[in-house]
């Protein structure tokens, strides 16, 4: 099959971007990963999982599945949720009212992975027992915007892309995926300015300068295809589930020459332990409490907000897109039941939090930190690192005052009514597990054979949700797709110790600051451009912001 390129049409005004890798559709096939450490020779005899959000619970649909491996094979999957037959928790970042499905990315390879999960949430739709039937998607299509900015850059001064510089090539991406599929090119409709934006939009808001409309994209009802997925799961008699919260993975050394190590197993808060052949640890946010990840991957929190619609409103609103401005990060999904879903998409709020334990390849333990304002130090902290704060862990949790005033400064401008004054019935942090490019991590810990690991969604991992356990299951399996080995390795952990003296380059504007576990998690931003809001926020400082003003 022939690449397809396209060229990119300039935008008055603009300046010209630095390549972005990737922005040509990766030949098709799969190799085996380099560092695969189980092979198809080595089937696991038993299997663990640990979270049963969107990795976890596709990554045991699948294995439950696939002829490699064997009926008999125990699958056993645990999750922090305190309900009986409520998996994943109700505070998992995949549990919510919707979530954007699109192919509409700047890097081709996801592009092109998205528009094949695309085909299953589309497949006999009209069928309520399928995953995208009975409501649970909606192709309302996606209208992905940028604003120009004071000179229509599409590339910071060091390098990484815009919100405008992902939207062009994402529109590039767009326009191949329709051509390679056979749809009319008039199914990605180019929007050059901030008028034909508001049209599209069907609420006359100008709110960004330059995107396009893709009539293939929509959203799903995230809750309820998370339930679907849990239901096809508990039908295939292969897995069990267990609530319970993991404490630690327990490990030991083998008596060979080689001194191997290899996880045996979780421990869980209540003492229980369960052990396996082969663990897969996919539990979003919570994973860097339980695995060393520092300086890989680092827990954020995200603002959603939800307002009542009158029926009037609804029915107005009732045919518009999905409507996301990749300046600021902001979206509005289409209503139903007379609620509307306001979110942004940012570089999100850190929680550092002291942990009672190390996480499994610590280096060694941190300092207490007890000077530093940023974190609760109330008892010695062994590490420090931002850990999810959600209405389940806290039922105060609510989203800061910085956060509210960007969602309704984006009701504003996308639906220029009375909505922004309205207030919102119910707020929510979403927590990202978040890299500094985007790319997920699916791969064998170095350290620990046995040990796999299925994480680093980065706030776009859900619309995979049809594919992605077969995705992660090549990986457990040594046949990683080509195009995937290079992001989806393992991206390794900082090496933290308490007489460093190097520092940390942090992402709000410093130049550095002490080598400490807080500079190591502020030193991780997602800058794939997609991303709006302020890096290095701390969610307890600007809740103190918000109770002072």
């Amino acid at each position: 099959m022939a690449h397809l390129i396209c060229p990119i049409p300039a935008v008055p005004g603009a300046r010209e971007a630095p390549a972005i890798p990737n922005v040509i559709f990766a030949p098709e096939g799969t190799a085996a990963a380099a560092d695969g450490q189980l092979g198809a020779q080595q089937v696991p005899k038993s299997i663990l999982i640990i979270g049963s959000g969107v990795f976890g619970l596709s990554t045991a649909y699948s294995l439950a599945r696939r002829p490699e491996i064997p009926s008999d094979t125990p699958i056993t999957i645990i999750d922090r949720s305190p309900e009986p037959d409520v998996f994943p928790a109700r505070d998992a970042a995949s549990i919510d009212s919707s979530r954007i499905i699109r192919a509409d990315y700047a890097d081709a390879a996801y592009a092109k992975l998205a528009s094949e999960a695309q085909v299953h949430w589309r497949r006999d739709i009209d069928n309520p027992d399928s995953l995208g039937g009975d409501g649970r998607y909606n192709e309302s299509g996606l209208l992905l915007a940028a604003e120009n900015g004071e000179d229509g850059a599409t590339a910071r001064p060091d390098g990484h892309p815009t919100g405008l510089g992902y939207t062009r090539y994402s529109w590039v991406n767009a326009l191949a995926l329709a051509h390679a599929e056979g749809r009319a090119l008039n199914t990605v409709r180019l929007l050059p300015q901030a008028w034909a934006i508001g049209k599209a939009s069907g609420t006359d808001g100008e709110w960004a300068d330059w995107g396009y409309m893709n009539t293939t994209a929509g959203w799903a009802d995230a809750g309820r295809s998370m339930q679907w997925l849990y239901d096809r799961v508990v039908e295939t008699r292969r897995v069990t589930f267990v609530n319970g919260t993991v404490e630690a993975l327990e490990t030991q050394t083998e008596q060979t020459p080689t001194k191997e190590q290899r996880v045996t197993g979780a421990r869980l808060s209540d003492g229980r332990s369960f052990s396996a052949d082969l663990i897969i640890v996919a539990a979003g946010a919570w994973t860097p409490t339980l695995i060393d990840l520092a300086g890989s991957v680092v827990a954020t929190g995200q603002c959603l907000a939800y307002l009542r619609l009158t029926d009037d409103e609804q029915a107005k609103l009732a045919k518009m897109p999905v409507c996301l401005n990749l300046t600021d990060g902001c979206f509005v999904i289409p209503p139903r039941d007379n609620v509307l879903k306001v979110a942004r998409h940012s570089y999100g709020y850190l929680n550092p939090q002291p942990l009672a334990h190390k996480p499994l390849g610590s280096s060694s333990s941190m300092k207490n930190n007890s000077e530093n304002s940023e974190i609760d130090a109330s008892k010695p902290a062994i590490r420090v690192i931002s850990q999810p704060q959600t209405h389940l862990t806290d039922p105060s949790t609510t989203i800061p005052a910085e956060g509210a005033a960007d969602l309704r400064r984006a009701l504003r401008r996308m639906i220029p009514w009375e909505l922004a004054e309205r207030p919102f019935f119910e707020t929510r942090l979403c927590w990202y597990t978040d890299t500094a490019t985007g790319d997920w991590i699916i791969d064998y810990h170095p350290s620990y054979k046995n040990l796999f690991i299925a994480t680093g969604g980065s706030g776009h991992g859900f619309k995979f949700l049809p594919i992605l356990g077969d995705k992660v299951v090549d990986c457990v399996l040594g046949k990683c797709p080509t195009e995937f080995q290079e992001k989806w390795k393992w991206k390794g952990s900082v090496k933290i110790n308490e007489n460093a003296t190097r520092t940390v380059k942090r992402v709000d504007g410093e130049e550095g600051c002490p080598d400490d576990d807080i500079a190591v998690e502020l030193a991780i931003a997602t800058e794939d451009g997609s991303r709006g809001g302020k890096p290095g926020l701390v969610l307890h400082n600007e809740m103190a912001k918000g109770a002072k003003s």
